[in-house]
């Protein structure tokens, strides 16, 4: 009889055990990181004036000298370029959206929403942009969190193999910008900061990342 209750009761210790983990598990899933304060999604869809105005400018004149030169991106600013995109985004059922930026000490800082069947989980995911000794750029991603739960380790590996099967899959250009970005995004591959700005080519030498602002010490590269 005694063992009967013993087993009972282990039962019940067991279930209210694992009652308590799951509890804990939404918690920290559904928790909102007191950082995150997306702008409201812009009502005109225009082009921001900010990249338009500041940023190219800035980028334009600086390489048309021929020297070199800081190009300085704000916060603000580039939360209202991203804000200006099409919103939300669906991917596998998963609805993304309302995202924001932030630039803390030496790293940028993506935060959105994520809607699962209708339940809506703080995305964050921080990279710390590193030039290398032979002046190559790799955008490492150090933490992936969802709510307060940091899923890093998985995300790294989830990314690794989804790119890997693009590239079995699809033809990637390898020396496209943009291609290039994402193997470092995904794969930690690190690559050449060079851009093209018309008919001049510009290297990032430095990249400074300071709270609320990034700084890109650019220098001319050969055509």
């Amino acid at each position: 009889m005694k063992t009967r209750k013993k087993r009972k009761f282990k039962r019940r210790y067991f279930l209210l055990a694992d009652l308590v983990i799951v509890i804990i598990l939404f918690v920290l899933l559904l928790y909102k990181p007191a950082r995150y304060d997306p702008l409201a999604p812009a009502d005109n869809k225009q082009v921001s004036s900010y990249l338009t105005h500041e940023l190219m400018t800035q980028l334009y004149n600086g390489a048309q000298r021929n020297e070199p030169f800081d190009l300085v991106v704000m916060q603000e600013g580039i939360n209202d370029v991203v804000t200006r995109a099409k919103w939300p985004i669906e991917s596998g059922g998963t609805m993304f959206y309302a995202p924001a930026v932030l630039f803390t000490a030496d790293s940028i800082v993506l935060m959105g929403t994520a809607a699962v069947k209708g339940v809506e989980f703080i995305v964050t995911i921080v990279i710390e942009p590193k030039l290398d000794e032979k002046g190559l750029l790799n955008l490492q991603v150090t933490k992936v969190k969802v709510g307060a739960m940091n899923i890093t380790l998985l995300a790294r590996m989830v990314a690794k193999k989804m790119y890997q099967q693009r590239l079995a899959t699809t033809e990637v250009d390898t020396d496209d910008l943009g291609a290039q970005i994402a193997a470092s995004l995904l794969s930690d591959e690190p690559f050449e900061p060079v851009f093209t700005v018309e008919d001049k080519k510009v290297r990032a030498e430095k990249i400074t990342i300071t709270q609320g602002k990034v700084t890109l010490s650019l220098v001319p590269a050969p055509g």
